[in-house]
């Protein structure tokens, strides 16, 4: 699993993301809360991972960082 975070003067955010086989879950929220949990399952794992590491990239881009 792969987690991140985000703070700025109004806001103090994460993100983590768990690739397992062809499928990963995106977990967000608050730090502080549990946060909301998201599944998507894909056709193989190549493309899991494809599609994880175009999540992170959004991520980083945004300004999360890796922690």
């Amino acid at each position: 699993m792969r987690t991140f975070q985000f703070s700025d003067a109004k806001s103090h955010k994460f993100w983590n993301i768990d690739v397992q086989g062809n499928s990963f879950t995106v977990t967000y929220g608050r730090i502080g809360t549990a946060g909301q949990s998201q599944t998507k399952t894909l056709k193989d794992a190549a493309t899991a991972r494809a599609e994880a590491d175009k999540l992170i990239k959004e991520k980083t881009k945004k300004g999360y960082a890796e922690t």
